[in-house]
């Protein structure tokens, strides 16, 4: 596996442990749709929660949540609205980012951004 794919699914795994703890419940990871993936589907107490995981292993060229660009918030929101569709949903949602610098297991720092976007904003 590619060094971006192992240090990207490292950084889905510490947003999990990190949401975890933070009490959120965990219903899908890497959920596909089409062309898009929700890396995260959460529930935050009744709030159904898209998050997307960007993991960078430095902030040379910007913090990670700088690359969740509109065409990437496009997607998360159709996959978004497909999830909903299957389960039926009928409760509020939101759409969070979680930005990750990764030195190592022993060095890292994530940024949670609550509600970073609605779709169509």
């Amino acid at each position: 596996m590619a060094w971006n794919n192992k240090l990207g699914k490292r950084g889905e795994q510490l947003a999990v442990s990190f949401l975890e703890q933070k009490g959120y419940q965990i219903l899908e990871i890497n959920w596909r749709y089409r062309r898009a993936e929700v890396d995260i589907i959460a529930k935050d107490e009744a709030i159904l929660v898209f998050v997307e995981v960007k993991t960078r292993n430095n902030n040379n060229y910007g913090e990670p949540e700088i690359a969740v660009d509109q065409k990437k918030e496009d997607l998360l929101a159709s996959a978004g609205a497909a999830y909903m569709r299957k389960i039926e949903h009928d409760w509020e949602i939101r759409f969070d980012i979680i930005s990750i610098i990764y030195k190592n297991d022993q060095s890292f720092t994530i940024k949670h951004f609550e509600d970073a976007f609605f779709p169509n904003d």
